[in-house]
């Protein structure tokens, strides 16, 4: 689990802290690998295993033998409900020890984008990505790694969704399209000499999108990827671009290199990484 950052609607105080302090002595052990300004107050308590995004690209590696046996059983295990939350679960399940060789490897290809996951992560990725608030598919992958693939069937479902999301793709693809590359004189890092915005409030059909692929799609265009649906603003770049948005925003924790604010902040973050403000302007 991350810690909230003011991105989420409450932040550390509102969210998480009360979260914390209710569990009390319940907490065993809670596992990141998302950037913080306060994991330092957390790093001396042996129940927090802390890492950055640099330091850990993904939590499956953190789930370790040596934490599961420190540890001890536990009762409950809340994760996030990408591949790597799931993949760290059923890791927990397995007392550290990965659901087929190369999972963590996987975890880390795909949360951080670098590289190439398995054929086996792939099928898994898709499912999630297709159905991603669909508790009964979650529980099966989770329950499919946790026994180490063990039973042929279960990926009957897992593949059924992961179809679902060819038509996603489609009508992801076709929004891309609509992607205005803006070019950065002085650009706030090196790597980062481009943007790609693109507006699709009013714009979607009744389709669902994919918005990692989106994301990815405008990374393609340009260094960086801004996308506005509604009231959210949502920036990305490549997990090495060396740029970090929560510092460009203020945030006190997230993924340095993937946030997602509300869209207010757009003149803040078009002004912070360069955009003249008469360009700003004709975007809205």
């Amino acid at each position: 689990m991350a810690f909230a950052s003011e991105a989420s609607g409450g932040g550390f105080e509102k969210i998480t802290k009360p979260f914390i302090d209710g569990l009390g002595s319940r907490l065993a052990a809670w596992v990141d690998h998302h950037d913080h300004a306060l994991h330092a107050q957390y790093k001396q308590d042996p129940r927090f295993v802390l890492a950055t995004k640099a330091e850990h690209g993904a939590c499956p590696e953190m789930v370790t033998k040596e934490l599961c046996a420190r540890v001890g059983p536990v009762d409950t295990i809340v994760c996030h409900t990408d591949f790597d939350g799931l993949c760290s679960a059923a890791k927990w399940l397995r007392e550290g020890e990965e659901p087929y060789p190369g999972a963590d490897d996987d975890a880390r290809a795909i949360d951080t984008r670098i590289g190439t996951p398995s054929p086996i992560a792939r099928r898994f990725d898709r499912a999630i990505r297709a159905r991603p608030r669909d508790t009964g598919l979650l529980g099966l992958i989770v329950r499919h790694l946790a026994t180490g693939l063990s039973d042929d069937s279960l990926w009957v479902p897992i593949d059924a969704a992961g179809a679902e999301l060819e038509a996603v793709e489609k009508t992801t693809a076709e929004l891309a399209r609509g992607y205005r590359r803006i070019d950065l004189a002085k650009p706030l890092v090196p790597a980062c000499k481009s943007i790609a915005f693109l507006d699709v409030t009013g714009r979607k059909s009744t389709a669902r999108y994919d918005k990692t692929m989106l994301l990815l799609l405008g990374q393609e265009r340009a260094s960086i990827a801004m996308v506005i649906d509604g009231d959210n603003l949502t920036l990305a770049a490549p997990f090495d671009s060396g740029i970090s948005f929560l510092e460009l925003l203020g945030l006190s924790g997230g993924m340095p290199t993937l946030v997602s604010v509300n869209k207010d902040r757009l003149l803040d973050a078009m002004s912070g990484l360069g955009v003249p403000r008469s360009e700003i302007d004709s975007l809205s």
